[in-house]
């Protein structure tokens, strides 16, 4: 006698469970929701008259009392039931997982003994072929002859693997299958309502079954000899007594050196993700820079620039002149980058072209409007209320100080993130980057897309270089260099050159990451140039990487 084979499908208990559950929504919180939704649809419904629409609209809220009134009535045998349901199919789908397992399973063992048995096959035709060959054949004959039956069986081989693997896919397939048809009877049982912990359970499980390690270690294989890296430098640090690494002091200055490399991060990634770059990014941050020390200078400023001055805003409130410099460093920043965007979103300039024009028009005039000169230092108060730290006191032997410039860091962050993953604006980023044609056919329009991802990214250089001048002496020199790392944070965290593939998460990491670096080979004494050094290897392999990903997509 053959065994049942369980189904949700077949299911008579199930099934009256289902149909009861249905029965009590039907009239109730299914109609809710129909209700609902016609009174939206109705609303936005431009072909009704106004009467027409009223008097709709007065049928559909009557019903929606009724069926709200009916939901209510119905809800805690519903609860109850639809409870009583979910704990029958968590029985019923362990059943049907462990009996599909176990059939798949069979199928699998089966298969393996197949593929054996065929590549035994093929080892013996070999021979038989070989042989014959050889008793036919002689000399540069034999050999073009033994080549192409060598080559033969090497397809007959891959034939094999490849039917197997596919077949083996197939039985792996079916038993991750049977978790999922659980997991969705529960969430159809629920009305559509999903559960933490099954969500996080079918994250896991589908992880598991896509898992790979060649494409763990593609995806992963950078961030794995970094981390072994800092492991390294954590031990030798105190061996070769330079002191301990891994202290909360180091990591609180780490984060701080961080938080405002990562303005710079933010804005350029939004260009990356559109397949472009930005080498303007250490000219912007010395422009905001020394727009903010000149406005927040605690006396006349040593510095004319384009022969006007000397320059004294001590006379204005200083909360103003806070807000002045943070005002006129995003503006200009902005200014110039939308610039630049006007070249690439319009005239198809790629960006590595306008935004290096730019930075060497900024270069110029801040070097011919300030001689050079650093502007000197801001205001003492105003320079510890915003870029200082926070007394926490003694924590073991430490003495721990928190940097206040953590917290706009963390706000620009979360703006980046609800804009890139909850905005229309962010999706078509996406789109765009992607594939700026199939935008353009779905309506999106690319020039003004690519425009606003330069202006956002003006914005984020703007506070950046805001922040910058809190940090030390603004000149025209400052943020040199600040590009690459930006960049490269960027590469490093994931967001692709080829556009579309990235996220804000990607390009956070990316800037501790290399800022940690930085910190950690500074901390063992490591010489600059070799920094250099290193920090090219890590970027260089990043790309690779990413290009690798890339032509396995495609």
């Amino acid at each position: 006698m053959e065994k049942e084979v369980l189904s949700f499908e077949n299911d008579v208990k199930l099934a009256d469970l289902t149909n009861r559950l249905n029965a009590l929504r039907e009239n109730g919180v299914n109609l809710v929701m129909d209700l609902e939704g016609r009174i939206a649809a109705t609303k936005k419904n431009k072909l009704l008259h106004g009467d027409e629409r009223a008097k709709m609209l007065e049928e559909f809220t009557a019903k929606l009392a009724t069926a709200k009134s009916v939901a209510a009535q119905n809800s805690p045998e519903e609860k109850s039931l639809e409870k009583e349901a979910v704990a029958y199919v968590n029985q019923l789908g362990k059943k049907i997982e462990a009996q599909t397992i176990a059939a798949e399973n069979e199928k699998i063992a089966k298969l393996k003994a197949e593929y054996s048995q065929r590549v035994e096959q093929c080892r013996k035709k070999l021979e038989e072929n070989e042989n014959s060959v050889k008793s036919k054949f002689s000399g540069s004959e034999l050999e073009e002859e033994l080549k192409t039956v060598r080559y033969e069986h090497k397809s007959a081989l891959f034939d094999a693997k490849m039917h197997f693997d596919n077949e083996v896919a197939r039985c792996q397939s079916a038993k991750n299958q049977a978790y999922i048809a659980h997991i969705q009877k529960n969430r159809s049982l629920r009305n559509g309502k999903s559960n933490f912990l099954e969500n996080t359970s079918l994250a896991f499980r589908n992880y598991i079954y896509n898992f790979k390690l060649s494409k763990f270690f593609l995806d992963n294989g950078l961030y794995l000899a970094i981390l072994v890296f800092f492991i390294v430098c954590v031990i030798i640090a105190p061996i070769s007594g330079k002191g301990k690494l891994l202290s909360l002091p180091n990591i609180f200055t780490i984060l701080e050196q961080s938080s405002v490399r990562m303005f710079y991060a933010l804005g350029v990634a939004g260009l990356i993700l559109l397949a472009g770059t930005d080498l303007s990014i250490g000219r912007m941050v010395a422009l905001g820079s020394v727009v903010t020390g000149l406005i927040l200078h605690p006396g006349v400023n040593i510095v004319k620039f384009f022969n006007m001055g000397p320059w004294d805003f001590t006379g204005l409130p200083m909360g103003f002149r806070v807000v002045m410099a943070l005002v006129l460093s995003v503006t200009l920043c902005s200014a110039f980058a939308a610039f630049s965007g006007v070249f690439s979103a319009r005239l198809k300039m790629h960006p590595f072209i306008s935004t290096l024009a730019t930075q060497l028009i900024i270069y110029g005039l801040l070097f011919f409007g300030t001689t050079g000169t650093p502007v000197g230092s801001i205001d003492s108060a105003v320079k510890d209320a915003i870029g200082g730290r926070w007394e926490l006191g003694y924590i073991g032997t430490d003495y721990i100080t928190f940097p206040k410039l953590i917290v706009p860091a963390v706000i620009a962050v979360i703006v980046a993130w609800f804009i890139w993953n909850k905005t229309i604006f962010g999706k078509n980023m996406y789109a765009v980057g992607g594939n700026a044609e199939a935008a353009t056919v779905s309506g999106i329009s690319v020039f003004k897309i690519t425009m606003m991802v330069f202006v956002m990214a003006g914005i984020f250089y703007g506070c950046g270089a805001f922040l910058e001048a809190f940090r030390a002496n603004a000149s025209a020199g400052t943020g040199q260099g600040y590009e690459m790392d930006a960049i490269a944070a960027c590469v490093v965290g994931g967001i692709s050159f080829n556009g579309g593939i990235g996220k804000i998460s990607g390009a956070v990491m990316g800037v501790i990451i290399f800022t940690s670096l930085t910190y950690c080979l500074t901390f063992l004494g490591i010489d600059t140039n070799l920094q250099f050094v290193i920090k090219g290897v890590i970027i260089i392999a990043a790309v690779a990487l990413d290009s690798v990903k890339y032509l396995k997509r495609k």
